[in-house]
């Protein structure tokens, strides 16, 4: 059914993806934005109207006359715009936030630290101001949607990567890459996982939402790439991409200051979404795979690069002060190599009866290579 459809945003970097989703499916689109961000990229049968979202007169006096079969609000004072849409929309899609979870902005509200994994909808959000102020803002805009909408969809964005994002996590090693770097530091061999979304899969999200409206209507659903990968995959991926070779040096969390923009948060601990609700209830399935849109983000920064010293890295709060780095990484080398020599002395070591200490190893549980030897000599069916 071809609706009438007002994106407020649009622009931006899952805004452009959504919008040529819904003009593919034959929706007239409009978008509401400042008008400071044009993009060739959208599509020329798109109306525009120009006006500020979080100046909620100026949103007003914009929308003065109009109605829409569907509004979908990705960016501005989304409580606000929520109560002016009542009764000038038929459905009601926001975007907002995983830090609306309890332990995400805050891994320390949870004992031991760190978030659940995976986090689903129904996980505790934040309840006080006190614990988390930006969390439990976001809370209670979801709560003032539902409000204004009750049959409304609302979803929560993870971390977005990929063309026109304004605080890229990859080009901390795109960067280095193009400046010829050789070693990259990383905390707790980079095994921290991060829950991102590449924009067309979000955009894939929101727009299954519209297709899907019964299926939508009144919940909250996570999104975002159906394989979380660790921040050494990402390095990985990108190296390869771009047929780059870097060794990934290892150090504590407490140690790898480095490496602190790249995990985009104050604790090594998990962030890591239940997808679940979006996957049976809309049908979602990634557009482009994580493992692809890492190396076609890769490209496009390539493409693209951020100016040095520019917003971009300011945002990321990357110096890229290489030597800096260096002495850092050759300081830990020489630790390293102290400490290598002291391992093998505990290992050989003699207990107090002076019998031969036996070393730490593997249990019966443990799978992988020189595991358990065989019980036959052949294999047999």
């Amino acid at each position: 059914m071809v609706e009438r459809v007002l994106v407020i945003g649009g622009t931006g970097p899952t805004g452009l993806p959504l919008v040529r989703g819904l003009v593919a499916r034959g929706h007239h689109v409009t978008i509401l934005h400042r008008g400071i961000h044009e993009h060739d990229e959208t599509p020329t049968t798109v109306a525009h109207i120009h006006a500020d979202p979080y100046d909620i007169a100026s949103l007003g006096a914009a929308l003065e006359g109009h109605t829409f079969d569907v509004t979908i609000v990705m960016y501005g004072r989304l409580r606000r715009i929520a109560e002016l849409m009542v009764g000038r929309t038929g459905r009601f899609l926001s975007v907002g936030g995983v830090p609306a979870y309890r332990g995400w902005m805050n891994p320390w509200s949870f004992e031991p630290r760190g978030l659940p994994v995976p986090t689903a909808e129904g996980a505790a959000t934040v309840a006080v101001a006190e614990e988390d102020e930006k969390g439990f803002r976001i809370v209670r805009t979801e709560q003032a949607v539902f409000e204004a909408h009750p049959g409304a969809a609302h979803v929560r964005y993870p971390y977005v990567y990929g063309p026109h994002q304004l605080a890229p996590r990859e080009w901390c090693v795109v960067r280095r890459v193009l400046d010829g770097r050789r070693r990259i530091i990383v905390a707790d061999d980079g095994l921290t996982l991060h829950h991102h979304g590449y924009t067309e899969n979000l955009a894939e999200a929101l727009l299954l939402a519209i297709d899907k409206p019964d299926a939508a209507a009144g919940k909250i659903f996570n999104v975002g790439d159906t394989e979380v990968l660790t921040v050494r995959q990402v390095i990985e991926l990108i190296c390869a991409e771009l047929d780059h070779e870097i060794e990934i040096i290892s150090m504590p969390f407490e140690f790898a200051t480095p490496a602190l923009p790249m995990l985009t948060q104050p604790a090594n601990t998990h962030r890591v979404l239940d997808l679940g609700r979006i996957v049976n209830d809309l049908g979602y399935a990634d557009v482009v795979p994580a493992r692809t849109a890492v190396g076609l983000t890769a490209r496009w920064l390539t493409a693209n690069q951020p100016e040095p010293g520019g917003i971009a890295e300011t945002v990321l709060t990357d110096p890229f002060d290489y030597a800096a780095e260096d002495a850092l990484i050759d300081a830990w080398s020489a630790l390293r190599s102290s400490m290598s020599a002291t391992a093998a002395q505990v290992a050989a070591s003699l207990t107090p009866s002076g019998e031969a200490r036996r070393a730490p190893g593997y249990g019966l549980a443990y799978s992988g290579p020189g595991g358990r030897p065989r019980s036959q000599q052949e294999f047999v069916e």
